[in-house]
């Protein structure tokens, strides 16, 4: 099968074009042919040592296993059960669950054991993968690629939601806005919990774009007033925020925040260090959350709500498999909309 492997930490050019065999899957696991694969900062990040020290990175202290293939949103279609698994899962159109854990319900996501396709696994940047059938569900959508934007942007995105208790109502502040998570954010938080949600971007040409996914305000971050055009339109600080910037709005965020307002940060392409006075915090009554990821219960109502139509795909451009390395580039460029995905032929 063809595939693209990780081969090292580094730039793009670690990224390489390569002929691999096709996977067999263990008892449990069945083998999928991939249709699409969707990218997240979470691979990049990967190849580039981000996440660790000492160049190490991935979702384990020991970082990843080179060469490695990445991706993790990922549809297909089901061509081979494992003997143990169910076999009338062939021939259907699936959408990969993005990781393993022992972790009990509700907790699968912090678990010490958690292992994430394209991390500690093989994904989806390859013509097959195989994965464990239970972690199979059926896709949202009838089309491959836009069901492959939603399984780890829309899982971080409603768990996030989730974590800050969004109520009808509230006003909620999303950083990033017209990223994939950012996206997302919008949509959940307003769509399916019914909350306001200001939209912050980079150009004001996104208005209108961010108004369709359901924003009540959009600002640009780059305006002098920025913390002002926040609390004039909502008439004072925000019930909440939903971070994927990181330190680039972080003071901003804390400061337009009500006391005993919430703080949720899934991200940090603006900055992964930033200068904290607690006394803001505790001044403030300010509750913070860490979030990646979520639970199987949250993806499970995260595809029910795509396919009755409130979530929707936000899909910026797509890519052949073979692109890869310019696919990963353009993810990087500021000013795109939604998610940027992989296609496998045939």
């Amino acid at each position: 099968m063809r595939a693209v492997e990780v081969v090292g930490y580094g730039d793009v050019d670690k990224l390489e074009v390569v002929e691999r065999a096709v996977p067999e899957p263990k008892e449990d696991e069945v083998l999928i042919k991939v249709k699409a694969c969707a990218i997240n900062n979470t691979e990049i990040w990967m190849r580039e040592g981000a996440y660790g020290t000492d160049s190490k990175s991935g979702w384990k202290p020991e970082g990843v296993q080179f060469p490695r293939i990445p991706g993790s949103d990922i549809t297909g279609v089901v061509v081979k059960a494992g003997d143990a698994a169910d076999t009338d899962l062939v021939g259907k159109d699936v959408v990969l669950f993005p990781f393993t854990s022992s972790g009990a319900s509700g907790f699968e996501h912090i678990a010490n054991d958690m292992s994430f396709i394209g991390s500690e696994y093989d994904g989806g940047y390859a013509e097959y993968v195989v994965w464990p059938a239970d972690l199979c569900y059926d896709m949202p959508l009838a089309d491959y690629t836009e069901s492959a934007v939603f399984s780890v942007s829309g899982l971080t995105a409603w768990h996030m939601v989730e974590q800050i208790g969004a109520k009808p109502g509230e006003t909620i502040l999303v950083t990033g806005a017209n990223g994939g998570v950012g996206s997302l954010n919008i949509q959940i938080a307003s769509r399916v919990f019914g909350a306001k949600v200001i939209a912050v971007v980079g150009d004001m040409a996104l208005e209108k774009k961010m108004k369709e996914l359901g924003a009540s305000y959009v600002v640009s971050y780059k305006s002098e007033e920025l913390i002002d055009d926040i609390l004039a339109w909502n008439q004072g600080p925000v019930d909440s925020v939903l971070d994927v910037v990181g330190d680039a709005l972080f003071a901003t965020s804390l400061h337009v925040l009500k006391n005993g307002g919430k703080y949720c940060i899934s991200g940090s392409a603006g900055g992964q260090k930033t200068e904290l006075d607690f006394r803001t915090l505790y001044l403030k009554h300010i509750t913070m959350y860490g979030s990646v990821l979520g639970t199987r219960e949250e993806f499970e109502k995260m595809l029910q709500a795509i396919s009755e139509g409130k979530v929707k795909p936000v899909i910026d451009r797509t890519f052949p498999l073979e692109k890869a390395r310019e696919a990963q580039t353009y993810f990087k460029e500021s000013g795109k909309v939604g998610k940027v995905v992989l296609l496998l032929e045939g």
